[in-house]
């Protein structure tokens, strides 16, 4: 079995860090785009898609700007992180995801978080 390692994919969104914020951090927002239902009880997300379900622990979060998860089942090393940039001189706002693929399943991964992402901008009206 191949180490995950780190990746990074960024996207531009036309929304205000806040209201992205909602998308990416509550329950209600997440479900709208990353999943089929979002359920958060003790700091641990429950996340749904056709009937699986895996759980994710918050590790860390800037209001406005970033949230951080470990899925429980994972490497300890591994999570997921979406975190709002804004460029200070255009205000353009992106999405910047981190997440961890072995060689073999980055491109997956990448074809997932692309799926996701324009989900995302659908709702958003982006």
């Amino acid at each position: 079995m191949s180490e995950k390692k780190k990746f990074t994919l960024e996207y531009a969104i036309r929304s205000s860090p806040r209201i992205l914020y909602s998308f990416i951090s509550e329950p209600n927002g997440l479900a709208q785009w990353f999943a089929d239902d979002v359920v958060f009880r003790d700091q641990t997300y429950t996340f749904t898609w056709d009937g699986e379900v895996q759980k994710a622990k918050l590790i860390s979060v800037k209001e406005n700007k970033l949230v951080k998860f470990r899925w429980l089942d994972d490497e300890p090393y591994c999570y997921f992180e979406m975190e709002i940039v804004q460029d200070e001189l255009t205000n353009d706002v992106a999405l910047a995801i981190t997440d961890f693929a072995t060689e073999e399943t980055l491109q997956e991964r990448t074809q997932i978080w692309d799926n996701q992402i324009t989900y995302l901008l659908s709702v958003l009206g982006a």
